[in-house]
């Protein structure tokens, strides 16, 4: 086991989803390098996952961060794949993929693709990036065009490609995302 400098992991949380929460940190727990600290932003006052999420970046210090929704799990491998894939490419994001726990994927054509910033794809927010890439953006915020307000991890991408970020999709499943555990899908009306 061995623990990596500069990495901060940012977990948004709602109350009603302790147990889901507790689960989530001992995935996190379970990684072969560790990371260098772990934010839990709370949101308490119903705000949703684009304002409780860039509330936990605005928090981050370290050159790198990570994020993990309450409800999903990480493989003992995510992160020690991850650095390797910056170190490797020298990228400003890099995604990997997920098993799914209670439904589908929902992008199974993006699984093994080249990312296209001239035509880009949508990914989870379970990434590693550089911070003050993501502090160059304009935020987490829902994006308008989505049915009910969320789609904050798109409009980053969306502004990420805008700044000429280096994304990279490393084609390993490294996460298990849980469609069947009281899932939110960000929106503060889904408590």
């Amino acid at each position: 086991m061995s623990y990596v400098e500069g990495v901060t992991l940012v977990i948004p949380t709602i109350p009603p989803r302790s147990g889901m929460l507790v689960r989530a940190l001992k995935t996190v727990a379970a990684q072969r390098v560790k990371f260098s600290d772990v934010h839990l932003a709370y949101d308490l006052d119903r705000a949703g996952a684009a304002v409780t999420r860039q509330r936990g970046l605005d928090t981050v210090r370290t050159r790198w961060v990570a994020f993990l929704d309450d409800d999903d799990e990480l493989y003992p491998i995510h992160l020690e794949t991850l650095i390797h894939a910056v170190i490797d490419s020298g990228a400003d994001l890099v995604y990997p993929w997920f098993d799914v726990g209670g439904g589908s994927d929902p992008f199974p054509d993006f699984f093994g693709r080249v990312f296209d910033p001239a035509c880009p794809n949508m990914f989870p927010i379970t990434v590693l990036a550089r911070t003050e890439m993501l502090h160059a953006t304009d935020g987490f915020r829902p994006d308008p065009d989505y049915e009910h307000g969320n789609g904050e991890d798109w409009v980053m991408w969306k502004d990420l490609v805008r700044l000429g970020a280096d994304i990279r999709h490393v084609p390993v499943r490294t996460w298990r995302w849980n469609h069947d555990s009281g899932n939110t899908s960000g929106r503060a009306d889904r408590w």
